[in-house]
């Protein structure tokens, strides 16, 4: 197997509700914190309609859609986040729902819930499923997703949503650092 293992293909999503930073400033009483200290200009949050499910489906249906992807092509999935709303389903379990019309139920993959490093565990999981031999030959995705919501004023403008979809596979044009895989 090729030994150039890395991403495809990315694609990121964020909600289309922005705080503005300079506005959080003004009402935590912090003038330049968050815009000059940490470079912010808003900050991305879900609004009533999302959840840490619709990020992950929009971010991951839209990479399908962009590049094309064949489903079938597709035999590991892992979804790194810290964000839950059913704690009895997986995310990864509503992203199988994409996979319904091309007939690949036949998907490894779990759902990595760490903290920050969840997303990169999934990534890392997924490289090092193309290099063994579990692998037959189909590509990994890799979804990473999160709602951070933090109450404490120094914490808040860490905090917002994301989702980023990762498709992995050899031949990448995008290679991981080989000596990096701890937090």
């Amino acid at each position: 197997m090729d030994k150039r293992i890395g991403i495809l293909a990315a694609e990121l999503y964020f909600p289309k509700q922005l705080v503005d930073q300079q506005l959080l400033e003004k009402t935590n009483g912090c003038p330049g914190k968050y815009t000059k200290g940490l470079g912010q200009v808003s900050m991305a949050i879900c609004d009533i309609a999302e959840d840490i499910n619709s990020l992950a489906l929009t971010v991951t249906h839209n990479l399908i859609q962009r590049i094309g992807l064949d489903l079938k092509k597709v035999g590991f999935l892992e979804v790194g986040t810290e964000s839950l709303i059913d704690k009895s389903k997986s995310t990864k379990s509503v992203l199988m729902q994409l996979f319904e019309e091309s007939g690949n139920y036949d998907v490894a993959g779990i759902d990595v819930k760490s903290a920050c490093y969840g997303s990169t565990a999934a990534l890392f999981n997924a490289i090092n499923w193309l290099e063994s031999t579990s692998c037959d030959g189909r590509l990994a995705l890799v979804v990473a997703a999160d709602i951070a919501v933090y109450a404490t004023k120094s914490t808040q403008p860490t905090g917002g949503a994301g989702a980023v979809a990762l498709l992995l596979g050899p031949n990448a044009p995008l290679l991981p650092d080989p000596g990096s895989s701890t937090e």
